[in-house]
């Protein structure tokens, strides 16, 4: 009897036992979960896509690009600048679809931290001359199959997005040879920082400015928002052989004193009425009233440009050719 009844007992006090260590478990077990930990980071673990450039920043808050213009006062000479492309209508230069065999856009790619250099060499060819001497050194993290505007025809304009280390890397006439690329200029930007390039260096883009950051990009469109200004070309007639900030390159253009130096910004009026576009050009059009547009190169008047993607509807991008030059006001500029 005597053996049963301590054997009862040990057999009881383990069971409590076990309880209480099982509590203690799950306790702990809790208490884990409760605290949020940042998974570890592994390497190759970057996810190089379209969207993923969407989630990081493109310059600082405060950068030029990122400005809300809208309340900033109107030039002085807005009413004959304007006057010279009233009637315009805006164009899109961007789309789905191909134009003349080559997707209509210019294109770019994400890459990770760990993707491969190529060699860059500046040259001149049959379309530019070379400006390495204003360019950044190679190599460059772009992949050789990476696409280049055009099929490599015209402006041949090459961008790639580290979202990793958060730098941009831009050509201008680029192609690849004998396993490298060859370009007539090349810059590369740090997208966490508003140091600027050298004044009076010109960059893949004629106003020595980053490209990327002006593209009007289906992925943010789709977001819902575009929180930067665009970038715009108008023809050479209109444009002042000068620069002003953030530009950093002039050319020799042909516009007088109602002509626009590079960095110049144009803001949609706040009274233009958006209400009948489509959701996608409403979001364009918003940008364009908060951030404005910056005209960046030489080419056709008021082309805006963006990033080729099969999923723009063409039909709708063509709403814009509705919003005339009239539509917008010159954001006073320095002189």
């Amino acid at each position: 009897m005597k053996s049963t009844v301590t054997g009862n007992f040990v057999i009881n006090l383990m069971l409590i036992l076990f309880f209480f260590w099982l509590f203690f478990f799950f306790s702990s077990c809790k208490k884990s979960a409760d605290v949020a930990v940042d998974p570890p980071v592994i390497p190759g673990s970057c996810s190089a896509t379209k969207a993923a450039i969407e989630t990081i920043a493109l310059f600082p808050s405060d950068n030029a690009w990122n400005q809300d213009i809208s309340a900033l006062p109107i030039d002085p000479l807005n009413t004959n600048i304007i006057a010279q492309f009233a009637t315009t209508g805006m164009h899109p230069d961007f789309g789905s679809g191909l134009w003349d065999g080559a997707p209509i856009g210019i294109p770019y790619v994400a890459v990770c931290g760990n993707q491969a250099k190529i060699a860059v060499t500046y040259r001149a060819n049959g379309y530019d001359g070379n400006y390495g001497d204003e360019s950044d050194a190679g190599p460059f993290p772009i992949p050789l199959n990476a696409p280049i505007e055009g099929n490599g025809s015209g402006d041949s304009h090459v961008i790639a997005v580290d979202i990793e280390n958060k730098k941009l890397y831009e050509l201008y006439n680029a192609s690849v040879n004998a396993g490298k690329w060859e370009a007539s200029s090349g810059a590369v930007f740090d997208l966490s920082s508003n140091a600027t390039r050298t004044p009076g260096f010109t960059s893949a883009d004629a106003a020595g400015l980053p490209i990327f950051t002006g593209l009007v990009r289906y992925e943010e469109v789709a977001k819902g928002v575009i929180d930067h200004a665009i970038r715009f070309t108008l023809s050479k007639s209109l444009v002042q052989p000068a620069y002003s900030a953030p530009a950093l390159h002039k050319v020799n253009g042909a516009g007088g004193v109602n002509g626009l130096p590079f960095g110049a910004r144009l803001r949609l009026k706040k009274s233009f009425d958006i209400s009948s576009y489509p959701a996608s050009v409403k979001v364009i059009l918003t940008a364009m009233k908060k951030y404005g547009v910056i005209l960046a190169d030489i080419g056709s008047n008021l082309y805006i440009t963006g990033a080729p993607d099969e999923r723009w509807s063409n039909d709708e991008l063509r709403l814009l050719g509705n919003v005339k030059g009239s539509d917008f006001e010159v954001i006073k500029f320095n002189k």
